[in-house]
């Protein structure tokens, strides 16, 4: 399995369907030692709202973007 220790990840999420595996993906990049940080759409936030993923990224790493 591939170490991402010191690794600074910016994961953009959508409104698309995957959007619903968030969560899982940055509890494994975590796992394997990144930094993750999450952009969502407003879209996205129609599927989760910031504070659903919190738990996964904390809440100053969430960001908003058009």
């Amino acid at each position: 399995m591939m170490s991402l220790v010191g690794k600074k990840i910016v994961l953009g999420v959508s409104g698309g369907i995957a959007a619903y595996k968030t969560p899982e993906l940055v509890r494994r990049l975590r796992e394997r030692g990144a930094d993750v940080r999450v952009a969502m759409t407003e879209a996205a936030k129609s599927l989760y709202y910031p504070s659903e993923l919190t738990g996964c990224v904390g809440l100053s790493r969430i960001r908003q973007f058009a």
